[in-house]
């Protein structure tokens, strides 16, 4: 086979070439005009009658036959061969001919003599980089050591500034792929049983294992070795440290009156106390300490109150209280408690959030009232706590309200935000709440706090009309209704909503 075949040249003429014609195909240079033929010309020459009669078209053998065309330096026939199948046409114009999947390694050529081969023009190159994607002109310009920003255009004008002398589907970088790490042989050094192209497959050496030097320098190949297929050699990770986490800094318990109180709290206090002098909040009705039937003795009483304060928890008072009532009908001692089965228990508490847990907390606590405690609740908070499902809040007004005993303040989630709203604390949870309110709170007032605070918020938000009425009749309005506007009750919005405008713009007056 001879490379004239492969390459067709005519002199440049000035008259435009006909459509259609050999010359439609052509790309013009200095001197010459390099045609890239047409199928008719394709048949035409030796090479191309030998490669059509013997592939038929068919679409695997098109590929080999355009990728040896290519290889061979006549990237114009290959095109012209590949318009017989239009996928091929764009592997063709994308630079994946070469591609291994489609190319065996035997069929590729060495860098020697693929270098001897015509080199496509500028303008076919700049129609390549063109209908490459942006993936395809990054991977281009990392084997080209180059930045790989920037939007399509700009890749393109800079692989365009750096042109290598072949195109870069014919001639792939000399930097190693990281999906193809062989090595092949050199190609000064025939192949054996090669013919003369040298397409013969080459008999593979046995792999050498390489060996990771101490310093974790980059292996070298030594010229004896280049031959044989290396492996290149995977970075073994270091083991994994353990992190030293350091310890974590224990919060300092802050000790009952070591805080300074807040400014004017007793003020504020005291108007709280006449705002809530009437008691007719829900939890005045429906709360823990109004539940229990006293009638029925101490210990019934006691573990009554221990039991509305595990119902509470989640839940409305009203709710509550109606399950106090169904549960004092069934019998609420300790000892019918549990006795009774968790199916029916579960049944009488079904109102309540949480029924569940509470029908399993309930019954594990009477079993250990009857087996620990001989049938009454603990008598402090810290032997209450020990209980299923009661927690500070429970232990603290149970304690109270029981055996009139105050060893902490019970907090909930509404005294946790109210106070947090008066700048009183500075606190993210409820327990937090509660030992800062100890630290400058009287111990006096530990044992009221709760009821009084409770209700107040209930007003707040529950019953807003009754709230307005009540901080525009009290001592101070103006004051009380700053109050629970802090307390994030819109009280322009709610008295406009309740025809309460002209008695709070006199009150706002005066």
């Amino acid at each position: 086979v001879h490379r004239q075949d492969f390459s067709l040249s005519v002199p440049s003429t000035n008259s435009p070439p006909q459509v259609g014609s050999a010359e439609h195909f052509s790309t013009k240079t200095n001197s010459r005009t390099t045609i890239t033929p047409s199928p008719r010309s394709l048949r035409e020459t030796s090479i191309g009658k030998i490669f059509l009669s013997l592939f038929h078209r068919r679409p695997r053998h098109l590929k080999l036959a355009a990728a040896c065309l290519t290889i061979l330096g006549s990237a114009p026939l290959a095109f012209c061969l590949a318009r017989f199948q239009p996928s091929l046409h764009r592997s063709l114009h994308r630079g994946r001919l070469l591609s291994r999947r489609i190319v065996p390694p035997s069929f590729i050529m060495p860098p020697s003599i693929r270098s001897q081969g015509s080199a496509l023009s500028s303008s076919v190159d700049n129609v390549l980089w063109n209908e490459m994607t942006v993936v395809e002109l990054k991977a281009q310009l990392k084997s080209r050591s180059l930045p790989v920003s920037g939007v399509k255009a700009v890749l393109i004008q800079r692989l365009e500034e750096h042109q290598p002398s072949s195109h870069p589907s014919t001639l792939p970088s000399n930097k190693k792929s990281k999906y193809f790490t062989k090595e092949y042989k050199n190609p000064s050094t025939p192949l054996k049983g090669a013919g003369e192209f040298g397409t013969a497959e080459e008999t593979p050496k046995p792999k050498t294992p390489t060996k990771l030097s101490s310093k974790k320098k980059s292996p070298s190949v030594t010229p004896e070795k280049k031959g044989s297929v290396m492996k290149t050699p995977t970075k073994r990770k270091p083991p994994a440290k353990s992190k030293s986490t350091s310890p974590r800094k224990k919060r300092i318990k802050i000790e009952p009156g070591s805080l300074d109180p807040p400014e004017n709290w007793e003020r504020i206090y005291k108007l709280v106390e006449e705002l809530r002098l009437d008691r007719s909040a829900p939890v005045d009705t429906d709360g823990g300490h109004e539940l229990p039937e006293k009638h029925l003795g101490p210990v019934v009483h006691r573990f009554q109150i221990l039991t509305a304060l595990m119902l509470s928890s989640q839940t409305k008072d009203a709710v509550v209280g109606a399950t106090m009532r169904d549960l004092q009908k069934h019998g609420l001692t300790v000892e019918n408690i549990n006795n009774t089965d968790p199916e029916t228990l579960n049944g009488l508490i079904g109102k309540v959030g949480f029924h569940n847990n509470k029908t399993k907390f309930i019954k594990q606590s009477a079993e250990m009232i009857v087996s620990q405690y001989n049938g009454d609740i603990p008598p402090t908070a810290d032997e209450m706590m020990k209980l299923p499902g009661v927690g500070p809040k429970m232990a603290f007004i149970v304690e109270h309200v029981a055996f009139d005993t105050v060893s902490g303040i019970g907090v909930d989630t509404h005294m946790h935000r109210m106070f947090n709203d008066l700048k009183w604390v500075d606190s993210k949870t409820p327990e937090q709440t509660r030992e800062q309110l100890e630290g400058w709170l009287p111990k006096g007032r530990w044992g009221e706090i709760n009821v009084l605070w409770v209700g107040f918020g209930q007003e707040v938000q529950q019953q807003k009309e009754k709230m307005l009425r009540k901080a525009l009749a009290c001592g101070s309005p103006k004051e009380a209704l700053g109050l629970v506007q802090k307390l994030r009750l819109d009280v322009k919005k709610e008295a406009k909503r309740f025809g309460l405008e002209e008695e709070m713009k006199s009150v706002m007056d005066e």
